[in-house]
């Protein structure tokens, strides 16, 4: 199977939205939600984020006909906002990052289908979204890693890719499930997850 990888585009939202909400629990991402990281993963005409593809052909053994897009058929997706087009919120702790903030992009979501996964689709993802964001002008990239994912997979990979931990924070997406009917696949109707905010620079990564 070739994974193929393009950089974000309308033509692929819908089937973000579909993986997504598979994934992470619905009402994680919508249409608004989607076309707004989109448009903030644009810095100097350069876009931030990417997805993955196969041939459409294998929709047979992936899944769901929602995910074909006319690049292929979506198996990962990485969202990463500019770091000119967003601002640390009462989730960030920007005094302990040794970085100004406009350095700082958002790693907003790295998804990858379950058929798919150990073939290094995420890795390839964040490196491309590295890629993009050192040429916007960034220095580092900011994230807010699920510690309830199963075997907290998500914070280890994190922190491999070289992600460092720079505080917790409990109940992280309880108001996204108040306000946006997140459902969240471990909590319910009610998020109590905590997140931890993890730092990745760009240098200490390429090093």
């Amino acid at each position: 199977m070739t994974i193929n990888y393009v950089q974000l585009a309308p033509e692929h939202f819908a089937a973000i939205i579909d993986l997504g909400n598979h994934v992470h629990g619905d009402n994680y991402l919508d249409e608004n939600s989607i076309r707004d990281i989109y448009e903030r993963s644009f810095s100097n005409n350069i876009n931030a984020s990417w997805v993955a593809v196969v041939s459409a052909q294998q929709e047979d053994i992936l899944g769901t006909s929602v995910r074909n897009t006319p690049d292929g058929y979506l198996v990962g997706f990485r969202l990463t906002i500019a770091a000119d087009k967003w601002q640390p919120d009462e989730w960030c702790s920007p005094e302990l990052w040794m970085l100004p903030p406009n350095q700082v992009c958002y790693f907003k979501c790295n998804t990858v289908d379950e058929n798919v996964r150990g073939q290094g689709v995420g890795s390839a993802l964040l490196k491309k979204s590295i890629a993009s964001a050192s040429s916007q002008g960034a220095e580092a990239g900011l994230a807010h890693i699920w510690l309830a994912s199963p075997g907290n997979s998500a914070f280890s990979y994190f922190k491999a890719c070289g992600g460092k931990l720079v505080k917790e924070h409990p109940n992280k997406w309880q108001k996204h499930s108040i306000e946006d009917n997140y459902d969240c696949p471990v909590c319910g109707s009610l998020c109590e997850c905590t997140a931890a905010e993890m730092l990745l620079q760009f240098n200490e990564n390429e090093a």
